[in-house]
């Protein structure tokens, strides 16, 4: 009887193959006889789907009419275009698209209302549809490794964002849609074309890592001074010869940063005038020191 339960149990699978179709190659592989909900994996917080490289040219059709579906994870293969379909997965909560050849987002993303983590990056995207922002909560954002230089003027209704990396992009100044985003922590703008740093960067009173390694600055502002929060402040491969007489009052960093992954002030590979170089050598307290003198003797 058992053997029988199993043999109807793989008929019914197979006549699903048989009702639509021939399905590519490549998403016949995934399913193998089995209905798509089988490939969902149903953890403690969420239903999650993974297809990470899975050579994938083009979406499984499948994949819009699994409306469970809060995990989605697409990233490491060749996908070009994202279909509009992607609207109707409204449950998502977490979406990985990193790693394909995207070089548009279908507007539709903007339906995805209870989105909160995005990954794009290492793509070819040169532009960020204007609808993301009705993604409002929306809190981590990477779209960096792409060829973006701009972003829409409604990024500022996302005012829940706490994580944004536009890293690896051309942007020659900081958007200024950001300085409207006051929950976030984290900005990461390394490796683009900056020549400056607004002074509207002080409207940023949550910001506790500001990574612009890697550009064009040639100078910090004044006002970056007043971002009480900053842990970790990232100048290094700049083009910075003097160094603002306030920067003492970012009490929260506690030292010269050499490694990446260290919290403190990173300004290594920049042409600071003397005397700053030796000054930076002696440690942070040193470096403070001198510009807190400087100021009281200007």
């Amino acid at each position: 009887m058992g053997t029988e339960h199993s043999k109807n149990k793989e008929q019914r699978s197979m006549v699903f193959l048989r009702k639509g179709p021939k399905l590519p190659a490549w998403e016949d592989a995934l399913l193998a006889g089995r209905e798509p909900k089988s490939l969902l994996k149903r953890g403690l917080r969420y239903v999650s789907l993974s297809l990470i490289m899975k050579g994938m040219t083009s979406t499984p059709d499948f994949l819009w009419g699994l409306h469970e579906v809060q995990k989605l994870n697409l990233s490491r293969n060749q996908l070009v275009v994202i279909p509009p379909s992607l609207g109707k997965l409204d449950r998502l909560v977490v979406l990985n698209l990193g790693g394909n050849c995207l070089k548009c987002l279908p507007k539709e993303i903007g339906l995805l209302r209870n989105l909160k983590v995005l990954f794009v990056n290492m793509n070819c995207l040169k532009e960020v549809p204007a609808e993301l922002s009705l993604c409002r909560k929306l809190e981590v954002l990477s779209l960096s490794h792409n060829c973006i230089s701009q972003l829409p003027l409604s990024f500022t209704d996302l005012t829940s964002l706490r994580k944004l990396n536009l890293s690896n992009n051309r942007f020659v100044q900081i958007p200024l849609c950001i300085f409207a985003l006051r929950s976030l922590d984290f900005l990461h703008l390394g490796s683009n074309k900056l020549e400056n740093i607004a002074e509207s960067i002080q409207y940023l009173v949550n910001l506790q890592i500001f990574i612009v390694e890697n550009n064009n600055i040639r100078s910090l502002p004044r006002s970056l001074c007043y971002v009480s929060t900053l842990e970790l402040l990232n100048v290094d491969y700049n083009a910075i010869q003097t160094l603002p007489d306030d920067l003492y009052l970012l009490r929260r960093l506690r030292r010269i940063a050499w490694n990446p992954m260290d919290k403190g002030l990173h300004i290594a590979h920049n042409p600071l005038s003397r005397p700053l170089p030796e000054v930076v050598e002696g440690g942070l307290d040193v470096l403070f020191n001198y510009l807190r003198d400087k100021k009281e003797h200007n």
